[in-house]
């Protein structure tokens, strides 16, 4: 989300001149498709994680030009919160021991880069969202100075007509407008990503739809915003609110989301690069001169920047990712739904879990996706946002079960299947997986350890209590012992 945009304002022409080059690239991707032009050989996985910054007392730092000034490391980039950094891990195959490769490199990079940006007054926490956030943060002036933030929150503002209304009844009920995308900035993720070949991406792209609740109810890990205890995982409302282009008359003629679960199975990854250009209007229309069907029929890789750029404004929760490696296309499912940490060895966890179970549901003799309809997915999802932990899910064969009961008797052996598949070693798959079900057996995630050391500090002031709180997770992050275990 970094990426520089030079243009600042955008004139009629330029709009329609962006929707023909982002239709041609369309055109030529389907090209590529049907001439089987993509990388399918020995597939790899990869990691983002994105950072909170907190001061000594546990209030946010806005520092994160000088947190990255100091880190001086190109795996670690700007986000859209100056009190928000992102790194990115190598990418890795599971057969080479990539889960522990993950867990080694994101550890000694985040351990490296906290040492540094403590000397600047601002310290690394890897939560969904950061609990100490107040109004006051909810401002222009907490944006990142990359000039693409600010353009991106008055194209959406524009777009909207009005401010953004935040409205989200949890636990305790929160309601407030904001005049940019600050709020998006309160949600910071972790991202999986799994290369597939063109043929096997719907599989993929559907088993991640349909075990995305299950991710979400034993990773949920931002049940508090501005003060309030809201969702398990409030990032998932948030987030769905803090992007929204749509007036209220858009949203009852049918308009579809920006951040969206989306509507249907699919059949190719066409289906979500044709959607992307047929529903949503472009919010950065910046043309390349790139011509690609020149440098397709001149033997090259095509680019296809308009269609890049546009795919970046849609946060589905399961992203399509077009991409060039070595000079050779490939595609990946960007799977974004799930808060950091709360410790690396959670984060791996979360990982090991995803990458073991898409496999498995994707590649079973009968299809998940074809014993399920795609609204009790979503139905499933924002139940799991909401829930966490304690959720109940619907699954096929079984009707409504607890989050837990399913991923202990079903899913977990799914994943441990998957990651052999994948090449995993034992030694990996049984750590890993037995993080997420010490999880489930114990009803513990970030979010409840969070909420439950909350509860026992009600008689503070709020922010106090979340201060400290939030000081205390801090510290248990450090140890890198999963977050079962902080209170053992």
């Amino acid at each position: 989300m970094g990426e520089e945009v030079d243009a600042q304002e955008f004139s009629r022409a330029d709009r329609t001149r962006h929707r023909e080059k982002v239709r041609r690239n369309l055109d030529v991707f389907a090209r590529m498709l049907r001439e089987e032009r993509f990388d399918t050989d020995d597939p790899m996985t990869g990691l983002e994680v994105e950072l909170n910054l907190v001061d000594e007392l546990g209030d946010p730092a806005l520092k994160n030009a000088e947190v990255l000034e100091a880190i001086a490391d190109p795996d670690f980039q700007t986000e859209l919160g100056q009190f928000n950094i992102e790194i990115n891990v190598p990418p890795a195959k599971l057969r080479e021991g990539g889960l522990t490769t993950f867990e080694d490199t994101l550890r000694r990079s985040l351990n490296d880069a906290e040492e540094k940006s403590s000397a600047v007054g601002a310290h690394m926490v890897m939560i969904g969202i950061l609990p100490t956030l107040d109004e006051g943060h909810m401002s222009l002036a907490s944006l990142s100075a990359n000039p693409r933030y600010k353009l991106l929150s008055e194209q959406i503002l524009n777009a909207r007509g009005e401010d953004i209304t935040i409205a989200i009844d949890g636990t305790e009920r929160l309601h407030t407008t904001a005049d940019s995308i600050v709020p998006e900035a309160a949600c910071t993720s972790t991202q999986f990503h799994v290369q597939t070949s063109p043929d096997q991406f719907p599989a993929y792209w559907n088993a991640s739809q349909a075990i995305a609740a299950v991710q979400l109810a034993v990773g949920a890990n931002s049940p508090y915003l501005l003060g309030k205890e809201l969702w398990r995982e409030t990032r998932i409302p948030l987030f769905e609110q803090a992007t929204d282009t749509r007036s209220e008359e858009l949203k009852a003629q049918g308009v579809r989301p920006r951040v969206w679960f989306g509507e249907r199975w699919i059949t190719t990854v066409f289906d979500l690069f044709e959607e992307n250009v047929r529903f949503f209007p472009a919010l950065l229309p910046v043309t390349d001169d790139e011509d690609p069907l020149e440098v397709l029929e001149a033997g090259g890789t095509p680019k296809l920047p308009e269609l890049r750029l546009h795919n970046g404004t849609i946060y589905r929760w399961n992203r399509p990712v077009y991409d060039i490696a070595r000079g050779v296309p490939h595609l990946r499912v960007e799977n974004r739904l799930l808060a950091a940490g709360p410790t690396v060895a959670d984060t791996m966890a979360n990982a090991a879990f995803y990458f073991g179970l898409v496999r498995a549901v994707a590649e079973s003799e009968r299809p998940l996706w074809s014993q399920m309809s795609f609204s009790a997915a979503e139905e499933n999802f924002h139940m799991a946002a909401r829930q966490g932990i304690d959720a109940q899910v619907y699954w096929p064969g079984v009707g409504q079960v607890r989050a837990t009961e399913l991923v202990l008797r079903r899913l977990l052996p799914m994943a441990h299947q998957g990651l052999t598949s994948w090449g995993a070693a034992s030694t990996e798959i049984d750590r890993y997986l037995g993080i997420i079900e010490q999880r489930c057996l114990l009803g513990t995630n970030g979010a409840e350890w969070f909420v439950n050391r909350m509860h026992r500090a009600k008689d503070k002031d709020r922010y106090d209590a979340l201060r400290a709180t939030l000081l205390d997770y801090k510290d248990g992050m450090h140890t890198n012992e999963p977050v079962h275990t902080w209170d053992a």
